[in-house]
Formats: structure tokens, C-alpha cells, sequence
């Protein structure tokens, strides 16, 4: 795990005396802390920050240049499969100087060309550089578990492992309006967007090409829509086990201390579970929340850890030490992302980071297997029943209890309304309803900006809708939301995060499956929990799912007040420099002031993250 920046010219060679790369690569240091590494060519610069997890030796520092000095690669990520590359890379001859992962993939790509992207099981961002004939090769993995970032125009490209190397540069710092009208929607911004117009995610499962000047941009792997499976449903139990045990042993390789986040729940005791199988040392990690009762689940991860026989580590997190947290989270912060689940996965992270440098987790497994209250809605919505009917007709009357996760009463209406707005709708449109905080009249009276929904890929597939529905959940909220939260915030303390149930081989047999499989009346994730349940307490599929919200209205109506009412709606940056508007600002305020729930304390933080971003990189 690292940060990878650097510059290509598309027509002359460069000047290397500004000091751009270097500030990028200072910017990226919490990614990689261990080395620091710099190639320049005529036309290129590659840099590298490196957190050693495969070979630390020197040898396998980054840049790293092939026995010919003909090739260059900067590389981010890890290749479970190399040793297996490796062996087919030897029979032709290569001779390897380095026991590392980045050292396969550059022969590699020197051989085979990008034909050799399809044969990587891994995570991964790099440029390769092709010295003899100047050419280069960008690419991202499968399902964007590693960001890569760029910004080109006709005479170069600029690439980084996040928007802050980028903005090392002389860039155009323009604002991208509907970004930031689905930043407000979504709280984060879908790819291939950025906050920037200069500035671009380049898309999982993608590469970039760059030959004569002339950029390509093309996919090398799209998992849906797939062909279906004629496996019935004990075929299939075994499959699922057999591909996930393969893909946790994979991810078990490791020249450092390695361990698993452990809360408790379904995914995490399951990752949990079989890494045990493989490491009879295993260290388990979680959080509890000693002020917030009823979302500390603390109990059942120690239940856990002790019926599989890990070493368990829990951290108890008190609001005061969430909060002691946010001036470095939000600092670390470069594109806007409101997401305040954020908090806790820095914290666990942070205390993680003090045993292990790897941790498994179970990402993924929500989005493949059907795992959230929005995927029983959609069952529950697809149904010709009476509770639909009364909900179409009397649903509206939601809006008037009280809407929270913080308690029984509050959720229930929170949950009622959502199920009332999304009814009436069209598949695609009821998922955006139910994947966003704030509704399309309040992100125009905010921002001036309709909408445009084609961040949403249209599926045209003989699967059924339901496998559809986590599609969509699988390209906007694990893509933009899950996995880039996970990736800034364990990269803030140098730990690499990696997640068994995005192993590609096992998203592609899931998503091959009927719906039937993951989804039965209440009964979510349900062949996922068929194939594990004997090797788990009961309680670990039975217990309801509870999410953990960061106790932020308490903050905004105590500790932050008089930074609210004097820096964010009193006397705003944002208004005075066109970004937002004062109509739509108001709105928030008031809704605030009436001391109102629902999704108002989420535009309140998405205020906060954008108003930091634009302070640090914007206005200075």
C-alpha cells in the first residue's frame, strides 16, 4: 500500500526545476512512510511513497526500473496471485532480483503488454512507462478498491493516488457545479467526477493508454450483467465457501503484522472466522462506545473473538475522543467527502495501526449479498401486499415522527418515510431516492444545479430487478462511498485495509446468482449466512444490524455552535465566493435552529467537510 503522483508531457520534454512532485509526494506521506523514491525522464516524472508490506528491503522500493532501464513502474497495491505469476514469468526466462509483488507486475508488463492486467487478483493504482517507444500505461483494479486521480489537457497528464498530490500543481481549480450538487445529494461525489472540472476519477476496472502524445481511455473488466447460474442453492453454498476461503488465504500474505477488524457482525466474524482457519495467531480489532449504548456492539465482537479463539483487541472511544479526532480527519480531507461513518473508521483504524500494519475486513459483503435496510425495502416494495397499500396511502404522515437512528421511534419513521418517497417510483429512480440526504429541490435551492442522474449506470440485462438494485449499490455507494472511506481514512494512519469479499472471482459467481439466494421475506444476506452458520455463535445472524452515528447534533448544539452560527451560516465563505446560496443555506440553518432530526444534521456536516476543503485548497 502507497501513493503513487507524477506528470506526463503529451508533446515537449520538461523542466524538472519546479519543486511539484516533491510537495505531491510530501502530501501523500501518510500513505506510504517508509520511502520515498523519484524517476524522471525527459517527458515524466514518477513518484512514490512506499508502506513496505511485501519484501521491505530496499530492493523493492519504488520507482522501480527493470535490468534494461528501458521500463519504470510506480505501483500501488498488492497482487495476491504474484508468486503464481512469478512462476509462469520464470519459466520464460525473467530472472527476479526482489521476492515483491511490484517487481512481477513490471516483467509482467513488460511481456504480455496490458493483457497482463486480466490475470492480477489484487487491489491496485500504477503507471508503467514504456522509455523505448514513450509510451505509458495507467490503471486501476477491478472494483476501485485504490484510487487513481487525474487531470489532463492537450499537453499533459497529471496523475495521483489522491486530488491533494494533484493540486501540487499548477491546476485549474475551477468548480465542478454538478459535483457539487451530488456532493449535497449523495455526501460524496460519484466518479468519474471530482469536485474540480480539471480533475477526474479514472473508473474501476479501466486503464488509460498513452502512445504519441494521443490519450485512450478503455475497460478491461465489467462484472454485471453476467450470465446466470444453474447451480441450486447447496451447489452454490459450496461455491460461495470455497471462493471466499480462497480469497482470505490470498489476502493473509503478508511480510508484517496482519490482523482483522472484528465488530461483531455477520461480515467481519465471517472474515474473521476463516482467517483463523489460516492463522492460528490472529489478532481481531474493534471499537466500543461506552457513551452511545445502544450502538456499542463491543460484546458481541468479544463473543466472537472468543468462540474462534483470536487475540481480541477492543477500543473504547468515548464522544470527547471522536471529537478530539476531527481537526486531523477533516485536515486529511482533500476532495469533500460527508460521510460521518469516516470518524469511526479513522479511530479504528488509528488504534489498529498501533499492533498490525494489514487488516482484513468484510466490505463488500452488504453490497454482493444484499445486507441493508434499503435492499429489504426494495423486497418489501416489490410485493403486492397490503402494508404497500396502506404505506402509498398514509405515508406521508411520517414526516411528522421523529427521524433518527439514535433511537427505536425515531428509525421507524425515518425508515416509513424513506419506504413512502421510493413507492411510487421507477427501480432507478427509487434507489436514488433511497441512496441520497438531501432531496433534488433542496440540492437546486443550495446549489442552482438540476440533478443529472447518468452517474447512474442504466442496466439492461436478463437478470432480474432485485439483482439490478445492488448493482447500482455495488457502482455508486461501495465505489464512491465505502471503499474511498476506507481508503483515505486507514491510509491517514499508514494501514493497509484489504477486503476477501471483493475478490473478483467470488463478485462474479454472486452477481451470477438469483436474487432469491441473498434475499427471502426478512432473511437478508441469506446464503451467505447458510454457508457459515455452523461456524458462528447464533446470535451473530440472528441480531438485528445496527449502524453507528457519531454523535454530531450534540456537537453542533454544544462544542461547535459558535463556529456554525459565525463561520458556516453567518458569515460564510462559501456564499461570498458564489459556491452555495444564501436561500438554500438559510434553509439548513433554520431547520437547525427548530432543533428539527432527520437527514438536516448530514447537509450541517456536509457543510463543514466542504467549507474545510475549500479553506485549505480553494480560497488560500
Amino acid at each position: 500500500m502507497c501513493g503513487i503522483a507524477g506528470f506526463i508531457s503529451l508533446k515537449n520534454t520538461i523542466s524538472h526545476s519546479a519543486n511539484h512532485l516533491e510537495n505531491a509526494l510530501e502530501r501523500l506521506s501518510r500513505r506510504g512512510p517508509d520511502n520515498k523514491g523519484i524517476y524522471r525522464d525527459k517527458k515524466c516524472e514518477l513518484g512514490h511513497t512506499r508502506l513496505s508490506i511485501i519484501d521491505t528491503s530496499e530492493n523493492a522500493n519504488q520507482p522501480m526500473i527493470d535490468s534494461s532501464n528501458d521500463y519504470a513502474l510506480v505501483f500501488n497495491g498488492e497482487i495476491y496471485n504474484y508468486l503464481d505469476l512469478k512462476k509462469e514469468l520464470e519459466k520464460n526466462n525473467i530472472q527476479f532480483k526482489t521476492t515483491s509483488d511490484t517487481e512481477v507486475l513490471l516483467y509482467g508488463l513488460i511481456k504480455e503488454g496490458k493483457s497482463f492486467i486480466n490475470k492480477l487478483n489484487g487491489f491496485f493504482s500504477f503507471c508503467f512507462y514504456n522509455k523505448k517507444n514513450q509510451s505509458y500505461l495507467l490503471a486501476r483494479d477491478r472494483f476501485g478498491i485504490k484510487p487513481l486521480i487525474y487531470a489532463f489537457d492537450e499537453n499533459r497528464l497529471i496523475y495521483g493516488s489522491e486530488l491533494k498530490a494533484i493540486l501540487a500543481y499548477d491546476i485549474d481549480k475551477n468548480i465542478d457545479k454538478q459535483a457539487l450538487a451530488q456532493y449535497f445529494r449523495h455526501t460524496y461525489i460519484p466518479a468519474p467526477r471530482t469536485i474540480l472540472k480539471s480533475c477526474k476519477k479514472l473508473l474501476p476496472g479501466k486503464i488509460i493508454e498513452i502512445s504519441n502524445g494521443e490519450i485512450n481511455i478503455e475497460s478491461y473488466y465489467q462484472y454485471y450483467p453476467t450470465e446466470k447460474s444453474d447451480d441450486n442453492y447447496q451447489k452454490a453454498k459450496q461455491k460461495v465457501n470455497e471462493l471466499f476461503h480462497e480469497s482470505v488465504k490470498k489476502r493473509l500474505v503478508s511480510d508484517v503484522p496482519l490482523g482483522t477488524f472484528l465488530s461483531g457482525g455477520v461480515d467481519s466474524s465471517i472474515v474473521s472466522a476463516v482467517a483463523k482457519k489460516y492463522k492460528p495467531d490472529l489478532n481481531t480489532f474493534s471499537i466500543g462506545f461506552p457513551d452511545e449504548p445502544i450502538f456499542d456492539e463491543s460484546k458481541y465482537a468479544e463473543k466472537v473473538a472468543k468462540h474462534i479463539g483470536s487475540k481480541h483487541h477492543c477500543f473504547n472511544v468515548t464522544n470527547k475522543d471522536l471529537y478530539e479526532n476531527l481537526e486531523d480527519i477533516l485536515d486529511y480531507f482533500d476532495e469533500p467527502m460527508a460521510d460521518s461513518s469516516a470518524i469511526n473508521v479513522y479511530i479504528l483504524a488509528k488504534e489498529t495501526k498501533q499492533n498490525v500494519t494489514v487488516s482484513l475486513s468484510g466490505d463488500g459483503a452488504d453490497e454482493l449479498f444484499s445486507g441493508y435496510n434499503k435492499h429489504q425495502a426494495l423486497y418489501f416494495s416489490l410485493q403486492n401486499n397490503i402494508s404497500n397499500s396502506l404505506i402509498k396511502k398514509f405515508g406521508h404522515f411520517a414526516k411528522w415522527l421523529p427521524s433518527s437512528r439514535n433511537s427505536k421511534i425515531g428509525n421507524l419513521g425515518r425508515q416509513i418515510d424513506k419506504l413512502y418517497s421510493g413507492l411510487n417510483k421507477s427501480i432507478n429512480d427509487r434507489y436514488l431516492e433511497w441512496a441520497s440526504f438531501m432531496e433534488e429541490n433542496s440540492v437546486h435551492q443550495l446549489t442552482n444545479q438540476n440533478i443529472n442522474t447518468n452517474y447512474l449506470e442504466k442496466v439492461t440485462s436478463n437478470q432480474d430487478d432485485f439483482n439490478n438494485f445492488l448493482f447500482y449499490d455495488f457502482k455508486l455507494v461501495l465505489e464512491n462511498d465505502m471503499l474511498r472511506k476506507v481508503d483515505i481514512m486507514s491510509m491517514a494512519n499508514s494501514l493497509e485495509v484489504r477486503t476477501p469479499f471483493l475478490d473478483h472471482e467470488l463478485v462474479d459467481y454472486v452477481f451470477s446468482l438469483p436474487s432469491k439466494y441473498k434475499i427471502d421475506k426478512g432473511n437478508r444476506k441469506k446464503i451467505l449466512k447458510d454457508t457459515f452458520i455452523n461456524e458462528l455463535p447464533d446470535e451473530v445472524f440472528t441480531r438485528k444490524k445496527h449502524g453507528f452515528e457519531v454523535p454530531l447534533r450534540k456537537w453542533f448544539n454544544n462544542e461547535m455552535k459558535f463556529f456554525l452560527e459565525n463561520e458556516i451560516f453567518n458569515n460564510s465563505s462559501l456564499v461570498k465566493e458564489g459556491i452555495i446560496n444564501k436561500i438554500g443555506l438559510n434553509e439548513i440553518y433554520q431547520i437547525w435552529q427548530k432543533n428539527s432530526s432527520g437527514n438536516n444534521v448530514y447537509h450541517i456536516w456536509s457543510l463543514i467537510v466542504l467549507n474545510n476543503f475549500f479553506k485549505k485548497y480553494i480560497f488560500n
